[in-house]
């Protein structure tokens, strides 16, 4: 693992966002451990080489983390540090407090993610719980909706940028 200041670790210059605008539009999961995951590695991270394969290999370990209590069940074992490959403790705290809103919104699933960011009144107090999680900014929680596919390529600029 390399340093935020590493220069390996600056976006490949696809766009401004280290991403290839052409594949952003496909950019999402079906496995909330798997969009926690992403949302969390994602801040000054290039995305295919650091960020997608990380995720896949969550997907691959933990199948069963595709909902909020089977990836709260894998979390509780201590592992995901291995899982990832990732062994920075703020990142790891960061996948843990967005878990805990999920579970405090009783969202289970992607379909209910989908739901409650797609409802008003539920969309902004999701939102604000989870902008309360340290390093989820605005461009973090639009880049949420991406990836639930609430937004397929509707943040726009905002996708994959939570600084």
């Amino acid at each position: 693992m390399t340093s935020d200041n590493d220069a390996a670790n600056h976006p490949a210059p696809a766009d401004s966002h280290g991403v290839d605008a052409s594949t952003e539009t496909s950019r999402g999961w079906d496995h909330i451990g798997a969009i926690i995951v992403d949302a969390t590695l994602q801040r000054r991270q290039n995305y295919h080489e650091t960020v997608k394969p990380r995720v896949d290999a969550l997907i691959a370990a933990w199948p069963d983390a595709a909902t909020t209590s089977g990836f709260r069940r894998h979390l509780a074992t201590g592992k995901l540090s291995e899982v990832i490959d990732w062994p920075s403790p703020g990142r790891l705290a960061q996948v843990e407090d967005i878990t805990r809103v999920f579970e405090g919104q009783g969202i289970e699933t992607v379909v209910e993610l989908r739901g409650a960011l797609g409802d008003p009144a539920r969309r902004s107090v999701l939102r604000e719980a989870l902008a309360a999680v340290r390093h989820v900014s605005p461009k973090t929680l639009d880049y949420i909706d991406t990836l639930s596919g609430v937004s397929a390529g509707g943040a726009g600029d905002e996708r994959g940028l939570g600084r």
